[in-house]
């Protein structure tokens, strides 16, 4: 027990505990450190997983949800111009039922007359003066011309 006594009083041994208790004093504080540091992580690492999962999984009912308003907007819109489209025909057709209205178009439109009346058809003088060479007629194909004319007689009746 002496010799168990002495080296316990030497300074190699009370540097060497000394040591050991500084050493298990620092290692303590670096475990609780990544004690606390490996929770955090933890916690935060369980708080990213949890958040992006809740995306994951509202991610596509929003996506259809969204759509699905959309298409809804839509039809409604489509519904209401086709009401008014359906209106529309029906005034046209209750107009056209009123003898006085479609002989006025049938006037307007075939340039119908009735018996003893005279019609006439006014001739813009500026054009008739032009000739096929000035209007270009020449330097085109016939078909082109024909589909010219077609085009001018239509925008005439409007």
């Amino acid at each position: 027990m002496a010799v168990k006594d002495r080296d316990r009083f030497s300074t190699a041994t009370r540097i060497r505990l000394l040591g050991e208790q500084t050493a298990a004093r620092v290692y303590r504080s670096q475990t609780r450190r990544q004690a606390r540091r490996s929770r955090l992580t933890g916690r935060a690492a369980l708080l990213a997983l949890v958040l992006c999962s809740l995306v994951v999984a509202l991610a596509y009912p929003m996506r259809q949800y969204v759509s699905q308003r959309e298409d809804i907007a839509d039809l409604k819109r489509q519904k209401r111009q086709a009401q008014e489209r359906v209106q529309q025909l029906r005034d046209l057709k209750a107009r056209w039922q009123d003898d006085a209205y479609a002989e006025q178009q049938i006037r307007q439109r075939l340039h119908y007359v009735l018996p003893g009346e005279t019609g006439y058809t006014m001739v813009d003088p500026g054009t008739a003066k032009q000739s096929r060479a000035e209007q270009g007629t020449a330097r085109r194909p016939w078909y082109i011309n024909v589909w010219y004319g077609v085009d001018k007689s239509d925008a005439a009746g409007q």
